[in-house]
């Protein structure tokens, strides 16, 4: 028999087959009742999916602006890019979808791929930010701009290194469209845009004032959103040559925890459907929680707290809980193994201290002035400003069982463990003799061994569970834009651009202890682990300041463009543009534990200026009515010496109206990011490491020692890397057999060449370390020389960075490695292919009725990464590659599908979001298996039932009610049929059991908001 829990995953499982017909039951008839009744068909139009007119809250721009109106991935002004496939969303599809911020928008489009960062992502280096990852390229591979303009980067890198703007730091409340161009851009956008480009276009003119209001929660009470915006504008543009308008917009997301979900995702404990226990809470005493468990070990400095020995006083070691057992708030649990004995209180911090979704507020303005100089020039200036505030809340900071990270020379540690002594004294320092010296309350074990005091000593496991955990990231943007455009003579046209943006971000991690303030909270006694409740703030904040680290990004941009008519050919003009643009940019990312004297801290930095002038052109020739060739290219020079040219031919071909043909050859490149080539960069990754049998057996007397742990790997940057570079093309089709009915099916394929890569040859470094492990030194120190010089000879750039102090209990023996330094470096390839599926509908059924529908799929057919020794790692459809940003995997397909009806003054829209199964490998975590064999998690019972994270399916209802022209209500209803998110035990554990990226609704669940808005 099914358990409750098994049953329920089914019913889950379930539901995307009945949500997807009724999708299509509701879409089929209308085909059906309205196909006759419609005029002959005029000649096609653009095949650029558009939606219909929007309401109130979401107007046009001005008719006299038309002509200008932004287009990514051309210099002509109104012209189309119907050779590449672009995604257009505009502010009615938006609003229709309940969406209400940049970074919903963006990461809903289905070519958001592998490494897509959503806010549900808090455990990366750069929590707090959301980026957007086309064609699954890479967040820094994919440009995002607004009005065809750069904006500066988020100062965090993702992974350390790969740069990326924030989409939280964009306001929409001014926002016409967002335009998604799905193919290599670097001939006209320069680096960076190997996946694509996404265009954030802005309104030019409004008048009058606009704005609305909403509010909400989930059904279960939490995650409340608010929302408003306020829009002004003042001028006839057309009438008297200007426009004046700004905008202010509120939203607040409220924070949605772990625990209010229940299983599976509140717990890394999956028994109850067959899975294994990996919270360990239940059954391993050492296992860090709130309440302190400690062991009697010997003490070989009792100056030094982490001088504790790693032997157990006894065979079985006994453990014993600080806290009374009777205030265990969740229960106990006693364990009595051959290892281990005692009880202890029990705890989840999944379900304790995780959360869903942060606690989030953004607000910010935009302001525009638009002039009419004279009847031929035109001009503008722009500035906005963004805040985006994310306050996480993370599981509390251990107590180390290993060496403290990155120990300070002045703090050189000695043994895994740190230690309660027998005697604490008012100075901390040699207490076993010190007048004032008295027994440590902390420690059960002092009174007993009063005379022994090197025999006493507690080892503690303990979470600082009266601290305050986690980070508040506060990121503001200010930016400016100002502009001239204007023509001159038959057919000349030319503009300047200009932008200035800065990127602030104050960044206050909380919860950290400091190595040498914890030492004498420790050996003075003032830290309280018996009652936690009872520490004062003072010592609170003297063992765990909060750590406020400020981090700034700023660009300068100058570019200009002319452009004009050539000569006609029988398809129409020839037209050529040519530009220059000139680019300083700056990061300054500080380190938040400059001093590695912090446990557990990031220490990634990074820091650069550099300078870019690029020269472009681009040419449409429509040699025939059915055939139009665009060629375009730019040159783009570093000041860091690199220089790179991009190319980029279009083609689309209409043998017979209604259908055409076309495609893209372009080559870009990924310049390397200032945490890559500037030598002042580093970054610290760490990851679950096993020494070899041979390291284990020299350490046999002392176990603990060789058991596994966190190594890290730490990269500077390469001053010598060159660009990544990219080869792309696309092969697709338009059909359009009727005006109201659009389909597109686009093929992609994106090779990326010399990939920047931390230390390709990583896995072969630490197994040189360790290939001298069961070999006869005279001393650890030349076991560690001997290890050091085996890592060096990986390659270039390679080398111990920390390596543990000696094992006491075996002092000759090859010493633990703890960090180790690898070369970014460029190496492999990657290759990308896969077709884009896309369908527009916009039928009258009436004079007051209309259908609409617009559906876009994604199909990942292929992600292959070349390494250097020939080997091949597939991702596609599968976790892989986890080492990218979220690590939530490669899904082969995504797709969303919004249908409208709309009738008189009501409008009523589905829109449905789908992400096919993921395959629980990873051919980047060691192995090129992608067999169920090499599942990342395995059943209790060793089958591969975990295998597969189901496919997702959840809906979307909006309902939009105009009580009269000037004033609209709405409902909104997010995941209307509350799909549960699937299981994916394999995700990070800062996310237990689902994937961020893709699966975070189905956690929300079911949520409902309503507003109004108006137009005056």
């Amino acid at each position: 028999m099914k358990s409750t829990h098994q049953r329920a995953l089914a019913r889950l499982r379930s539901a995307s087959a009945p949500l997807a017909l009724l999708i299509a039951v509701s879409s089929t008839p209308v085909f059906a009742q309205t196909a006759e009744t419609l005029p002959a068909d005029p000649a096609p139009t653009a095949p650029i999916p558009t939606d219909p007119a929007p309401t109130a809250s979401a107007p046009t721009a001005p008719a006299e602006a038309d002509k200008d109106i932004v287009v990514t991935g051309t210099l002509f002004r109104g012209a189309t890019t119907e050779y590449s496939p672009v995604t257009v969303l505009t502010a009615d599809t938006l609003q229709k979808a309940g969406i209400t911020n940049i970074s919903d928008a963006v990461r809903s489009i289905s070519a958001d791929g592998a490494g897509s960062i959503g806010n549900g992502f808090q455990g990366g280096f750069s929590a707090g930010g959301t980026a957007v990852s086309l064609r699954g390229a890479g967040v820094s591979s994919t440009v995002v701009v607004i009005d065809g303009l750069r904006s500066t980067n988020f100062p965090l890198n993702d992974d350390g290194h790969n740069a990326y703007v924030d989409l939280n730091s964009i306001p929409i409340s001014s926002i016409e469209s967002i335009q998604v161009l799905k193919d290599g851009a670097s001939s006209l956008y320069g680096a960076d845009a190997i996946g694509g480009v996404v265009n954030i276009v802005t309104r030019k003119h409004i008048q009058g004032i606009e704005g609305g209001v909403e509010g909400g929660a989930t059904q279960k009470g939490d995650g409340e959103k608010y929302r408003a915006h306020l829009v002004a504008g003042y001028g006839d543009y057309a009438a008297q040559g200007f426009n004046l308008y700004a905008t202010g917009e509120y939203e607040r997301n409220g924070r949605i925890s772990n625990s209010s979900r229940g299983f599976p995702f509140n717990t890394l404990d999956l028994t109850p459907i067959g899975g294994k226990d990996n919270d360990r809470g239940d059954d391993s005493l050492t296992t860090a929680s709130t309440d302190a468990i400690v062991t009697r070990v010997t003490q070989t400095n009792l100056n030094d707290p982490r001088a504790g020995s790693v032997a157990n006083a006894t065979t079985p070691a006994v453990f014993q809980t600080l806290t009374p057992l009777t205030d265990c708030a969740r229960g106990t649990f006693t364990v009595n193994s051959a290892t281990q004995v005692g009880t202890a209180c029990k705890h989840n911090t999944s379900d304790e201290y995780r959360q869903v979704l942060p606690l989030q507020e953004r607000y910010g303005f935009t302001a525009r002035l638009s002039v009419r100089l004279s009847d031929s020039i035109e001009g503008y200036v722009t500035g906005s400003y963004s805040h985006d505030r994310v306050d996480i809340i993370s599981p509390p900071v251990a107590i180390r069982q290993t060496q403290p990270f990155g120990a300070s020379p002045t703090l050189a540690t000695s043994n895994p463990g740190i230690v309660l002594p027998v005697y604490v004294c008012s100075a901390g320092i040699n207490c076993a003799v010190a007048g004032d010296r008295r027994l440590n309350p902390n420690n059960p074990y002092a009174a007993a061994y009063a005379n022994d005091p090197a025999n006493g000593a507690a080892r503690i496991y303990y979470l600082f569970g009266d601290l305050r955990s986690g980070s508040s990231r506060v990121n503001e943007v200010f930016r400016g834009t100002a502009g001239l455009k204007g023509s001159f003579g038959d057919s000349w046209a030319w503009k300047v651009d200009g932008v200035y943006a800065r990127d602030n971000l104050n960044l206050t991690d909380f919860g950290y202890t400091n190595n040498a303030a914890l030492i004498t909270a420790i050996n003075t006694g003032s830290y309280n682990f018996v009652n936690p409740s009872l520490n004062s703030n003072a010592v609170r904040n003297a063992i765990a300041p909060a750590i406020n680290t400020a981090s700034n990004s700023w660009i300068a941009t100058v570019d200009a463009s002319l452009s004009r008519t050539l000569f006609a050919l029988p398809g129409g003009d020839a037209k050529v543009a040519v530009g220059g643009q000139f680019r300083r940019e700056s990061l300054t990312n500080n380190s938040r534990n400059p001093n590695l004297d912090v446990n557990g801290l990031n220490t990634s930095a990074a820091f650069g200026q550099h300078s870019v002038t690029a020269g472009y052109f681009e040419v449409d020739a429509p040699i025939l009515d059915q055939l139009d060739v665009n060629v375009s290219g730019r040159y783009d020079h570093y000041s860091e010496g690199f220089n790179h040219f991009s190319p980029k031919v279009g083609v689309k071909f209409t043998p017979v109206q209604g259908f055409s043909l076309r495609g893209t050859y372009s080559q870009g490149f990924r310049a390397p990011t200032f945490a890559e080539n500037n030598a002042r960069s580093s970054y610290a990754g760490f990851s679950n490491y096993t020494p070899n049998a041979a390291f284990i057996a020299a350490h046999a007397s002392n176990p603990t020692y060789s058991t596994p742990y966190q190594l890290g790997s730490g990269a500077t940057g390469n001053p010598n890397l060159k660009p990544e570079r990219s080869r792309s093309f696309t092969a697709g089709a338009i059909f359009q057999p009727k005006r109201w009915l659009t389909f597109t099916a686009d093929y992609f394929n994106i090779k990326k060449s010399d990939l920047i890569v931390s230390g390709p040859l990583g896995g072969q470094a630490r197994t040189n370390y360790y290939s001298v492990a069961g070999q006869t030194f005279a001393s650890a120190a030349a076991a560690q020389a001997a290890g050091c010089a085996a890592l060096a000879a990986t390659g270039p750039g390679y080398s111990c960075n920390v390596v543990d102090a000696a094992d006491p209990s075996n002092p000759n023996a090859l010493p633990r490695l703890l960090i180790y330094n690898t070369p970014f470096v460029n190496a492999n390839y990657s290759i990308i292919s896969g077709i884009d599926l896309a369908a527009n509908v916009s039928l009258p059924i009436t004079s007051a009725i209309r259908f609409t529908s617009r559906v876009e799929v994604t199909d990942t057919f292929q992600y292959d990464l070349h390494l250097a020794n020939g080997t091949v790692q597939k991702y596609a459809g599968t976790l892989g590659p986890q080492e990218l940003s979220s690590g939530n995997g490669t899904p082969r397909l995504r797709g969303n599908w919004q249908n409208t009806i709309a009738l008189d003054k009501v409008s009523l829209t589905a829109t449905a979001y789908y992400v096919s199964r993921i395959k629980e490998v990873a051919a980047d975590e060691g192995t090129l298996d992608t067999s169920c064999a090499a599942a990342l998690y395995k059943a209790a019972d060793g089958s591969d039932k975990f295998c597969y994270v189901h496919s997702f399916i959840y809906v979307d209802l909006n309902a939009t009610v105009a009580v009269n022209d000037k004033f609209q209500v709405f409902l909104n209803v997010g995941n209307f049929l509350d799909a549960r998110a699937p299981v994916a035990p394999a995700g990070y554990t800062s996310s237990p059991n689902y994937l961020t990226s893709w699966h975070t609704p189905g956690l929300i669940g079911r949520s409902f908001r309503a507003g109004a808005n108006f137009k005056f």
